[in-house]
C-alpha cells in the first residue's frame, strides 16, 4: 500500500508542476486532463502526507520516553496517546480512498423518472421525486435541464428525463436507480385510506463523444409538431425531434425547446447515454442483470426505497436506513442518506479486498 502511496504523491508532483507550463496552462484540453487526474489523486495524497507527520511525531515522542527527565517522558505519553488513534484512523481512510474509482464517478448524468403502478397518484409522485431530486440538485449547485415530459392529466408526470451537470454528479445520484414506493393517502381519497404506487427512477451516467461514435447511417431523425405548453409556436412548426438508432431500435424524443437544432443535440445527449450504458451492460453481465433486478418493472414489491406519509418515514431498503425525517428528504435533503449508502458500498468492498488478501 505504501508503495502505491508513494508513486501517488509523486505523480501529484508531476501534475502540479505540470499545471504551472506555459505550454499546458494555454491548452485547454490538456489542463483540464491534467486538473482532472490531479484532483482524483489529491485526496489520498493529502491523508498520506498526513500519516507521515504522524508517524514522525510517533517517532519522535518514542524516543522521548528514553529521557530521564520525567516532565518530558510525559509529555511524550500525551503526544503518543493523541497520535496512535489519529495513526489508525488515518491508516482506515486511506484505505477506502485507495479503493478501486467507478470511471463514471464525474460523469454528468441522465435523469429518467416515469410513473409506475399507482395511475395518477403515480404520476404526481413522480413530479414530487423529480422536484426533490431538482432541490438536491441546487445543494450542489449543479444545473438541471429538462429533456422531454410526458404530463398527466392530473398534473404530474408519466415521464420525465433531465440531464443535470456539475461536479461529480454521478457519484452521488447513482445510488438513486430503482423502484421507489410511496404510501399516503391521494387527494381523490375520499375514505381516508392509504394507497401505495410506485415510480422507476434510471440514473445514466452521460456518454461522451469518446465514449460512444454514433455513425450517420445508423440513425432516423424524424420531426413533428411539438405539443403542451409552448404558446403560438405549438402545432405550427416542426421543431420536435424523434432519434432512432437502427441497430438496437433505440428512440429518443426531445420537444422541450422551440429550436429543431437544440432539440435534435439534446436528443443525442440521451441517445448517446442509453447507448452506452447498452455497451457497458454487454461488457459486463452481472453488471446489467443487477441493474434489471434493481429497476424492474415499476411494480410496488420491486423496491429500494419507500416514502410513508403517515409516519413521516423514508426506508432505504438495500441499507435497512430509516429515517422519519420524510418532509425534509422531499426538500431535497438527501446527503445522509447518500453518505449512508456510500459508507456502506465502502465497507463491503473493504470487507471483499480483505477476504481476498486472506
Amino acid at each position: 500500500m505504501f508503495d502505491r502511496l508513494e508513486q501517488m504523491e509523486h505523480r501529484y508532483d508531476e501534475l502540479s508542476a505540470q499545471l504551472g507550463l506555459p505550454e499546458v496552462i494555454t491548452d485547454h484540453e490538456k489542463y483540464q486532463k491534467a486538473g482532472r487526474a490531479l484532483r482524483e489523486i489529491e485526496p489520498a495524497v493529502e491523508k498520506f502526507r498526513e500519516l507521515k507527520q504522524v508517524r514522525q511525531g510517533l517517532a519522535d515522542a518514542r524516543a522521548m520516553l528514553a529521557e530521564s527527565d520525567a516532565e518530558m517522558r510525559a509529555m511524550a505519553h500525551e503526544e503518543i496517546a493523541t497520535l496512535e488513534p489519529r495513526d489508525k484512523e488515518l491508516e482506515e481512510e486511506i484505505k477506502v480512498l485507495l479503493l478501486p474509482k467507478d470511471p463514471n464517478d464525474e460523469k454528468n448524468v441522465i435523469l429518467e423518472i416515469r410513473a409506475g403502478t399507482g395511475g395518477d397518484e403515480a404520476s404526481l409522485f413522480a413530479a414530487e421525486i423529480f422536484k426533490m431530486y431538482t432541490r438536491f440538485a441546487e445543494q450542489h449547485r449543479w444545473k438541471v435541464e429538462v429533456m422531454s415530459m410526458s404530463e398527466s392529466g392530473v398534473g404530474g408526470f408519466k415521464e420525465v428525463i433531465a440531464i443535470i451537470e456539475g461536479e461529480r454528479v454521478y457519484s452521488q445520484m447513482k445510488w438513486e436507480s430503482g423502484v421507489h414506493r410511496v404510501q399516503r393517502v391521494p387527494a381523490t381519497e375520499t375514505q381516508g385510506r392509504v394507497h401505495t404506487s410506485a415510480v422507476t427512477v434510471a440514473v445514466l451516467p452521460e456518454a461522451e463523444d469518446v465514449d460512444i461514435k454514433i455513425e450517420a447511417k445508423d440513425i432516423r431523425i424524424d420531426t413533428f409538431c411539438s405539443s403542451g405548453p409552448g404558446g403560438q409556436s405549438v402545432n405550427t412548426t416542426y421543431s420536435a425531434v424523434r432519434i432512432t438508432h437502427l441497430p438496437t431500435n433505440t428512440v429518443v424524443s426531445c420537444q422541450d425547446e422551440k429550436s429543431q437544432i437544440k432539440n435534435r443535440d439534446k436528443g443525442m445527449r440521451v441517445l448517446r447515454s442509453r447507448l452506452y450504458e447498452m455497451e457497458m451492460e454487454r461488457q459486463n453481465a452481472e453488471l446489467a442483470k443487477e441493474r434489471k433486478q434493481m429497476v424492474g418493472s415499476g411494480d410496488r414489491s420491486e423496491k429500494i426505497r419507500t416514502y410513508n406519509f403517515p409516519q413521516n418515514r423514508m426506508t432505504d431498503h438495500r441499507i435497512g436506513l430509516t429515517l422519519h425525517q420524510l418532509d425534509q428528504v422531499m426538500l431535497g435533503k438527501l446527503q445522509p442518506i447518500v453518505d449512508a449508502l456510500i459508507a456502506h458500498y465502502q465497507a463491503e468492498q473493504l470487507k471483499a479486498d480483505a477476504t481476498q488478501a486472506a
